[in-house]
């Protein structure tokens, strides 16, 4: 699996126009699964529409903590979330199959920067869930997709 980093020192994290600009030009690799924390699910979600309109192929769009920013498209879409309020609050904005919400509940950034210690719920459907750390439950999607 190669991995590219978006340098968010240089190009804005909600920019998906410029994000897929960086894409195309530092390997255009296709199909692609993009992962987005906070501001940069803004930017996942619009590189992911754009990229599909340009004749890309969406894999999937796992987003961390992109609270009150709606996730619709014709790929799956996956979320993860830093508490239960937050997990429930982003429902009405979209959700996928499957998602992630830590129990017990930890500050915003600690999803992005310690997933393994990120305990939490994986919900699948009404009622069913699954205990699991925030990078089990990452690696589980990337298996997947």
């Amino acid at each position: 699996m190669d991995l590219l980093t978006v340098p968010t020192g240089t190009i804005a994290p909600y920019d998906g126009g410029k994000i897929v600009e960086f894409l195309k030009t530092h390997r255009n690799p296709d199909p692609i699964t993009l992962i987005g924390f906070s501001a940069g699910v803004v930017g996942a979600i619009a590189a992911a529409h754009r990229w599909q309109q340009q004749g890309g192929t969406i894999t999937q769009l796992i987003a961390l903590d992109g609270w009150g920013v709606p996730l619709v498209g014709d790929f799956p879409i996956y979320r993860l979330s830093h508490d239960w309020t937050t997990h429930w609050q982003s429902f009405p904005l979209g959700m996928g199959s499957r998602n992630f919400y830590a129990d017990p509940p930890v500050e915003h950034l600690e999803l992005w920067a310690n997933p393994a210690q990120v305990q939490g719920w994986v919900e699948q459907g009404w009622g069913q869930r699954e205990r699991l750390s925030a990078i089990a439950f990452i690696a589980q999607l990337l298996a997947l997709h």
